[in-house]
């Protein structure tokens, strides 16, 4: 009789094994995004339904805009993508300019980002 030996283990080539995954909205903030604009409890089941419309939401969203700007001839998207985007949809109109939208329902910090406002001593330029 010879003794059990233990099977070689296989050395790794240092590559990880796992899938590789595509990112996504943590769930975390679409549930307190849904919840907030809901105002009454929600279901677990609804919030995974949520889950996935706000995932093919964002899929599409992200090729629509790369349609955008390589049909315009450029590998960055840029505002005017957006803004075309968003006309599509019905968003912005012109009653309800893109720049309404973001002052209405974006944070001071994020509104300074994107719509640049010049100001002098107690004058903000341009003049409303």
């Amino acid at each position: 009789l010879q003794p059990l030996r233990a099977k070689p283990v296989p050395k790794s080539s240092g590559a990880s094994r796992r899938k590789t995954r595509e990112p996504e909205v943590p769930s975390s903030l679409i549930k307190k995004i849904f919840s907030h604009y809901a105002k009454m409890p929600v279901a677990r089941d609804a919030f995974k339904i949520v889950e996935k419309c706000c995932e093919r939401y964002f899929k599409q969203l992200s090729s629509d805009l790369e349609a955008y700007s390589h049909h315009a001839g450029r590998k960055t998207v840029e505002m005017a993508d957006l803004e075309v985007l968003m006309r599509r949809q019905g968003l912005v109109t012109d009653k309800m300019p893109l720049h309404v939208l973001i002052e209405r329902y974006l944070p001071l910090e994020y509104r300074k980002l994107l719509i640049p406002v010049a100001v002098s001593g107690n004058k903000v330029i341009p003049c409303k």
